[in-house]
C-alpha cells in the first residue's frame, strides 16, 4: 500500500516546500509554484491543461509537458490521486482519501460522491501474486432531458 502524505489547504502555516520534502520530492522552483497553485484552493479536481493555464496566468514559466510530469510525480509520491475518465481524459484530485466520483458529461467536470454514496458488495479475488490497491467508481451524469 502506498503511504499517503496529506496536505490541508486551509492550514496556512503549512509550507509546500516541506510537503514536497516530506513526500520525498526535491522542492524545485517549478514544483513549489505548481504545488502552491494546486493546493491554494482547497480540494479540487484539475486537468494538466487547466493547471497549465493557471500557471501561465500566474506567470509561472512552465511547459505543458512539465506540468504533466509534475502531476505524475506528485501522484506517485501520494500527493495527488489520478482519476481517469474513459482512458481519454485524466484529472488529478488533491483529495487522496478513498472516495468515488461523478463525471458531469457536457461540462467535463469531476465532483466527489459523498463518502457513504457508494457501497461495493462483492470484490473479485486479485490475480495470483497481485493485491487490490484501490477501487475507483466513476458515475457518469448529465442534466435531465
Amino acid at each position: 500500500m502506498i503511504e499517503h502524505h496529506f496536505y490541508e489547504a486551509d492550514d496556512h502555516s503549512h509550507d509546500v516546500t516541506e510537503m514536497l520534502r516530506g513526500a520525498g520530492l526535491r522542492p524545485t522552483r517549478q514544483r513549489v509554484a505548481l504545488a502552491e497553485l494546486l493546493y491554494s484552493k482547497g480540494n479540487r479536481h484539475i486537468s494538466a491543461e487547466i493547471l497549465h493555464e493557471e500557471a501561465v496566468r500566474a506567470r509561472v514559466p512552465v511547459s505543458l509537458a512539465t506540468v504533466y510530469n509534475t502531476l505524475h510525480q506528485f501522484t506517485e509520491a501520494g500527493l495527488l490521486r489520478e482519476v481517469a475518465i474513459d482512458g481519454t481524459k485524466t484529472y488529478f484530485d488533491t483529495n487522496v482519501h478513498d472516495h468515488h466520483h461523478f463525471f458531469i458529461e457536457g461540462e467535463n467536470r469531476v465532483v466527489d460522491i459523498p463518502h457513504d454514496g457508494v457501497g461495493i458488495g462483492r470484490i473479485p479475488q486479485a490475480p495470483e501474486g497481485m493485491e487490490i490497491v484501490r477501487i475507483d467508481v466513476v458515475v457518469r451524469v448529465r442534466p435531465k432531458r
